[in-house]
């Protein structure tokens, strides 16, 4: 069966710091033909990079806290959402140049060593987001306080924590972003490779 898809029409119904469209479509079957008419809203998002920072010495992660909007409304933890560095990739950036610069102006930190964990989709049923996630190898010894751009309003707490604590936080759900759990329980699995 040959996989293939229709658009049929592509609006833009919004267009401000993130980008909606309205797409009206048609796909094909794994029974064979195609798909009725169908129409879906599209949040659209330039594709993103997150590094989990780690100390290999001293076995720690470089835990950042910020303000997230998508979670004000969350009954259990607050808006302050713990996460790792991340940021979008602009025009004529690469995922790796990405990673640098988002270590250094979000954490201060600046990568040893960055090696790549794979690329997934966070919400594909509605969103275009696709996140390449790495490791990025650093030196904890110096890291900590207040980062971030301010042209961004970006107030960000940096802390080092041993990798037992940030799983412990894991597990106990005060780490409850998508991103940081792949990138911590991946580091569960492969820390001792490092």
């Amino acid at each position: 069966m040959k996989k293939d898809v229709k658009i049929l029409n592509k609006d833009t119904v919004y267009n401000g710091f993130f980008r909606m469209e309205e797409l009206r479509l048609q796909h094909t079957l794994f029974t064979g033909g195609w798909s009725s008419e169908i129409t879906r809203e599209l949040f659209v998002r330039g594709n993103c990079v997150a590094v989990v920072l780690y100390d290999v010495k001293h076995d720690e992660v470089i835990l950042i806290e910020q303000f997230r909007v998508g979670a004000i409304d969350n009954p259990i933890n607050t808006p302050w959402l713990i996460e790792i560095v991340a940021g979008v990739i602009e025009d004529g950036e690469t995922a790796e140049e990405v990673a640098r610069r988002e270590s250094l102006e979000e954490a201060g930190c600046e990568i040893v060593n960055l090696i790549c964990i794979g690329s997934f989709y966070l919400s594909p049923g509605g969103a275009s987001e696709q996140i390449t996630l790495f490791c990025g190898l650093v030196n904890s010894e110096n890291v900590g306080g207040i980062h971030g751009l301010a042209e961004e309003n970006e107030d960000i707490l940096v802390r080092a924590v041993p990798f037992n604590e940030a799983y412990e936080m894991v597990e106990r759900n005060e780490i409850d972003s998508a991103i940081p759990i792949i990138a911590i329980q991946w580091l569960a699995l492969h820390r001792h490779e490092l």
